[in-house]
Parts: structure tokens; sequence; C-alpha cells
């Protein structure tokens, strides 16, 4: 299968965790995807998980829009079309930092990653989106458990996977016209290196710390590739997937 037979799709944070779940799952299923993180290495480990499936390796930091803006040309140069953008690119950014402690350039690194860097990838994926025939496409946004309820010590982290929703919601009413999809996925305790203190005690509302369950990453791979693979006629608009016993329902 040749990269015009299949579907095309912009993996951000491909290089590990969710990122490199993803990019792996849609590879298997035969899309052909362009992975973008800040180093290359990771990236080129992430495609020799399935080497025999096109991808391409571009190395990417989001929150530089002459990067962003390198990344979908070289898109569109090596594969001439966009189906799909998973926005999943993110940093928690300090964690347990007191709000009254946390240092500006702190919070400016993770508003640039979070929320910047997708909405500047949002935006160029929907450009080519717009202007690519056939017209159409989809962007998944990766939001968080925190989209809805936060953890103590996160609020940057929280700020940004909160305006999150609202740009997805935004990219969701804005692409009617184009047939450009948007739906997001919040994501609960997702077995990474990100998550990794969940297994051995993270803070709790009530100020104590307990290990937390985690689920397999690849679950959430299942799940993204699912709302990938829908007709743009259809849309999973948010999507929650969380380990099942974790302090979620009823937290704090």
């Amino acid at each position: 299968m040749n990269a015009k037979q299949t579907k095309i799709a912009v993996v951000t944070g491909a290089g590990s965790g969710i990122g490199r779940a993803v990019a792996a799952e849609l590879l298997r299923a035969g899309w052909s995807v362009a992975l973008a993180g800040r180093r290359t290495e990771p990236l080129e480990e992430t495609a020799a998980l399935v080497p025999e499936a096109p991808s391409v390796a571009v190395r990417t930091d989001v929150a530089r829009p002459e990067e962003v803006a390198a990344l979908f040309a070289s898109v569109r140069e090596r594969f001439g079309r966009l189906d799909l953008l998973f926005n999943n690119a993110g940093t928690f950014g300090p964690g347990g930092v007191p709000v009254e402690e946390l240092a500006y350039e702190a919070w400016r690194h993770v508003v640039d990653t979070n929320l910047n860097g997708a909405f500047l990838c949002a935006q160029a994926a929907f450009r080519q989106m717009k202007e690519q025939d056939p017209q159409g496409g989809r962007i998944i946004n990766n939001g968080s458990i925190s989209a809805h309820a936060p953890r103590p010590r996160s609020i940057a982290y929280t700020a940004t996977k909160h305006a999150m929703t609202g740009l997805t919601k935004s990219l969701s009413l804005d692409g009617r016209a184009y047939r450009i999809a948007c739906g997001q996925i919040d994501i609960g305790n997702a077995a990474t290196d990100m998550t990794a203190g969940m297994r051995t005690g993270t803070a709790q509302a009530n100020g104590e710390l307990a290990v937390e369950p985690v689920m397999d990453a690849a679950d959430v791979a299942r799940t993204v590739r699912h709302m990938a693979e829908l007709p743009l006629d259809a849309n999973v608009q948010f999507a929650t997937v969380m380990a099942t016993a974790m302090p979620y329902v009823g937290r704090g």
C-alpha cells in the first residue's frame, strides 16, 4: 500500500508515551504518519516499531511557528495531503510547585507548549485541510482528566488543558463548512514515563500521597484510532479514557 492509498496523519510528541503509542497504532493500521517531536532519535525509535510502514520523522518544537510551518510543509511535500492531526505534544511543567512560587518562565513554558503549540499545529492543519482536494480532515486534541478536575499544585497544566477544550470547540464549529472534524480525548493515568510517579505515590486533594491505578497506553491508542477512522460526517466530540479505579469520579 503506497502513501497515496493510505490515510495521512501528523502525530506531535511522537517520541514517547501516548504519542508513540498512537503513532505505532496508526502505522500498524496502514496509515502513513509524520512523527513530530523535539528530538530526532526518539522519533526514529518510534518509526522502528513498525519499520515496514511509511513514516517520516520531523524534528519540531511546536512552540516555534517556523518549525510548525516546516513540519506541515514537509507533510505536503512527502504525502500530498493530510487526513489527521493528533495534537498531542505537551508537558506537565514543574509539578508540585505552589502557585505563589511558580516562576513566570515555568508558566510560560507550559503555556507555549500545551496551548500555543496546539494552536499553531491546529491552525496549520486547518489551512491544509481546507485547501486540499478532496477537502477536509480531522483534528484530535489531547486534553486530560485535568480539563475537568485539577490535581493539587498543577495550575499551569490545568489551565492549558481547560483552554484545550475551548480550542476543540472552536475548531469543531469553524471546521463545519470545510469538512474538518475536531474532537478531544481526555486521558487519565495512562502508564507512561510522565505518569511514573502515580505508581509510587502522587499528591491527593486532602494532602495525602496515594498510589493510583494506571492503564496501558495501548488502550488509549486504540481509542484514538477509532476516533480517527470514523467517516467525516461522524465525530467523537469528547471522549474520556481512564484507569477504571483511579480517583477521578468523586475526586477530592
